[in-house]
């Protein structure tokens, strides 16, 4: 028994369409890009995470880039589970005489079906893990940020990943009402390349646009505090000659409309299900925003201004969900809603 103990390793796993975080020992150990990078023929890995983020968009005949999850559910198996023993393997101790044994916590979208269950519990275990758990992404953003979960009052998280906003209201260590929409990161990327590609006339790559969604994405045209245009180069659509264009922060608030129309849209669908006695509780507490989506300029003012209700950016959003994964795989025994 000592021998199994000393052999089992505890990893508690993000694994997100844009980005996988792992916690091992309470430390954040990765934080890849969620891609992989594989030989077209063979069908062998060629690169994981930032290596192959960085070949994206510029590979040859031979080598191909895949991302396995979409929607933050796995749409590649055989990518997913290459990613997965991958970015394992980046952590396992190198002296190790025997592949340690893995008990994961991993988190999974709020919508998942069965089947997408299925498909992270199975890509888990062929990657290594004996004890799989699954938490919904909007109970480990609310972990992370520090709710008390379990209390007799009413938490409401908003989790914009890459693939998917997650809407959830909280009470008693479980989830009472929520939505997850694929409206999220991803999407934004795509609006921002469309709306280039429309009012410029000029391509765009993704990493361009993610890069630009950085470093000038807004949710509203008045920000307290602006930011410098973003200027890039890219070929013209009708000359095929380089085109250098400066984009402003206004320009991709207009851009997002759309999609943040409907990212409205579901909050207001959870609010009007929340009991009254948990809605009290949320206008006193406010509701709190998380993911890589919770750091767009000025959203949390929008959010404010649409439902009158005070909206708060956790602290280090990106990793909020990671560091309740983190959280719930210390205290698998204690929390009841870690699903077997």
């Amino acid at each position: 028994m000592g021998l199994f103990s000393f052999l089992t390793q505890e990893l508690a796993m993000d694994l997100g369409t844009a980005n996988t975080l792992i916690i091992h020992n309470g430390k954040i150990v990765v934080d890849e890009p969620s891609i992989v990078a594989l030989d077209q023929h063979s069908g062998k890995l060629v690169a994981i995470g930032n290596q192959a983020h960085q070949m994206h968009g510029k590979t040859h005949q031979n080598i191909k880039t895949v991302r396995p999850l979409r929607d933050g559910v796995i749409a590649d198996f055989n990518a997913a589970e290459l990613m997965i023993r991958g970015m394992i393997k980046m952590i396992k101790s190198h002296n190790s005489m025997f592949s340690p044994s893995l008990r994961m916590v991993i988190c999974i979208p709020s919508g998942s079906t069965n089947v997408e269950i299925r498909a992270v519990r199975d890509s888990a275990e062929h990657a290594g893990g004996r004890e799989v758990y699954m938490i919904y992404e909007p109970m480990a953003a609310a972990l992370g940020i520090g709710l008390d979960v379990e209390a007799p009052e009413g938490h409401m998280v908003v989790d914009i990943g890459g693939g998917t906003t997650e809407i959830a209201v909280i009470s008693l260590g479980g989830i009472v009402c929520s939505e997850s929409i694929n409206v999220a990161g991803d999407v934004f990327t795509d609006d921002i390349q469309t709306y280039i590609r429309q009012q410029h006339n000029v391509r765009v790559g993704e990493r361009t646009a993610e890069e630009i969604k950085i470093a000038i994405g807004a949710a509203v045209q008045e920000l307290d505090e602006p930011v410098e245009e973003f200027v890039f180069t890219g070929p013209n659509i009708l000359t095929s000659l380089p085109s250098t264009i400066a984009i402003s922060y206004q320009e991709i608030a207009y851009a997002l409309e759309k999609s943040l129309v409907k990212v409205d849209a579901a909050i207001m669908k959870v609010l009007e299900q929340i009991p009254p006695e948990l809605y009290a509780d949320i206008v006193k507490e406010g509701i709190y925003l998380a993911g890589g989506g919770g750091l767009l300029r000025g959203l949390d003012k929008r959010l404010q201004e649409k439902t009158n209700i005070p909206f708060h950016v956790s602290e280090d959003p990106l990793r909020a969900v990671a560091r309740g994964t983190g959280i719930a795989l210390k205290n698998i025994n204690k929390f009841q809603f870690l699903m077997k």
